[in-house]
């Protein structure tokens, strides 16, 4: 194996590795803001792990990039990791890309800064994830030699039926008015 097919595969399987720990952040942040029980860690563990998964996943979103970077084959250039559908190799599905990477450094910057932005900006800002997710999904559907396969799309499936499931679980009947009623016991004490 060649150094450029090493920094494909690597480039390839961190992606993968990314968009799964995207969809685990996801998913953990929709449980935690449900305001339900999710079970034995609580909602203070779980939003532990969401963070954990989140902050990751940003480390090989960056792996991800710089691997491609180097890689011949990938043709990627600085200016396709800030301005998208300029990319020689695939530039629909690898502006998609772009776009998830600059919504995700505006998310992570936010979520750092927490403190300093303020609720409202924070929750303005972190509701973007909504976007960010499908379009980094789309991109690993569109990219990389191993699109349309079985597995690829068994994996997407997955990511996806997780992502549903979640949101289904906190928009169900049976809790739809739980968060609300809290909320304003809260405001009338």
């Amino acid at each position: 194996m060649n150094l450029d097919s090493a920094l494909w595969a690597l480039g390839r399987g961190i992606g993968l590795v990314a968009l799964l720990l995207l969809t685990v952040s996801l998913v953990l942040g929709v449980l935690a803001r449900s305001g339900r029980p999710v079970g034995p860690i609580g909602r203070f563990g779980v939003t532990d792990l969401h963070r954990t998964a989140a902050m990751t996943a940003v480390g090989l979103v960056a792996v991800h990039v710089v691997s491609l970077l180097f890689d011949s084959y990938a043709q990627l250039r600085l200016v396709d990791l800030v301005v998208p559908f300029l990319g020689a190799y695939r530039p629909l599905w690898l502006g998609l890309g772009t776009l998830a990477i600059d919504v995700l450094l505006v998310v992570t910057i936010v979520s750092l800064l927490r403190q300093r932005v303020g609720p409202r900006v924070f929750r303005a800002v972190h509701l973007t994830t909504y976007a960010l997710w499908p379009t980094a999904l789309l991109h690993s559907l569109g990219t990389g030699t191993d699109a349309g396969s079985l597995a690829m799309n068994s994996f997407v499936a997955l990511c996806v039926a997780s992502v549903v499931a979640a949101l289904g679980w906190r928009l169900a009947p049976s809790y739809a008015g739980r968060g609300r009623v809290r909320v304003e016991r809260k405001v009338a004490a």
